[in-house]
């Protein structure tokens, strides 16, 4: 979940905000890797153990109405969300790029039309991270910025979205980026990721990741804080979030919480 990437730190960010869907995103994979032609033997494996149907059809008919009607917005950044989604679970770079290229192009249409749609922004923002992290040269650094830009408009236009999902995404890239070459920056970083636990206090995400950053930073007092807070929450936050949409979520939250406790003595 946490592997480093050579593009300054996009990997992280993307996969530090994979979420809901799990388990079908690998019925995604199959279907967007065969329409591209082009399979991993990882890829395939996957592919090969896991349910092939659920997201595999959301994936096809999102498609499917994008290319009947491309001029409606709602086509077009379903397409973009399911790109996001799909990419993040490809082995494969060729595939992964050929995944996120198809949302970036439908959220680019889609901002042609209303250059004020937030989920357009958002998921444009989201799969741009996740074609830079197929690169490994300086092109990803200059998308890093194009992310940024994309979370900044998303977050002027509508700062709830996705769960604060534009401070969310702020926070990460501000801190997982080199602050030398690119935006790195230690102060936006905890005021991003501290405004998205005030937006939505209650979503396990938010304030994970700003536990796990304040202990890279060594701040264990507020780490602790935090995690007393998280814990008087957690019982509701496993209510609200329920559902096949949230049961990939959960194992995940879980072990980082358990690391946490560790790390905390707590």
């Amino acid at each position: 979940m946490r592997a480093t990437s050579n593009s300054g730190g996009v990997g992280q960010f993307a996969r530090a905000n994979w979420r809901r869907v799990g388990a079908f995103w690998l019925a995604g994979l199959m279907v967007a890797a065969l329409l591209s032609g082009r399979l991993s033997a990882a890829d395939t494996n996957l592919i090969s153990t896991g349910p092939a149907a659920r997201l595999g059809k959301n994936f096809q008919e999102a498609r499917a109405r994008f290319a009947s009607d491309s001029v409606n917005l709602t086509n077009a950044w379903q397409l973009g969300r399911a790109s996001f989604e799909l990419a993040e679970l490809a082995t494969n770079n060729v595939t992964k790029a050929d995944i996120a290229e198809q949302g970036i192009a439908a959220c680019r249409q889609a901002l042609t039309h209303d250059p004020k749609s937030v989920p357009a922004h958002y998921y444009l923002g989201m799969t741009i991270g996740q074609y830079a992290d197929t690169k490994r040269n300086m092109a990803a650094l200059k998308m890093v910025k194009e992310m940024e830009r994309e979370f900044l408009t998303t977050r002027e236009l509508d700062e709830h979205f996705d769960f604060a999902g534009a401070d969310r995404n702020l926070g990460l890239l501000y801190h997982q980026s080199p602050s030398i070459i690119s935006i790195g920056s230690r102060t936006k970083a905890r005021q991003h990721l501290q405004r998205a636990v005030e937006l939505a206090p209650d979503f396990p995400e938010n304030r994970l990741n700003l536990i796990e950053t304040l202990l890279k930073w060594d701040d264990r007092n507020d780490a602790l804080r935090e995690l007393k807070t998280m814990e008087k929450l957690w019982p509701d936050a496993q209510k609200k979030f329920t559902g096949p949409n949230w049961a990939a979520a959960w194992p995940d939250w879980e072990k980082r919480r358990a690391r946490l406790h560790a790390s905390l003595r707590y």
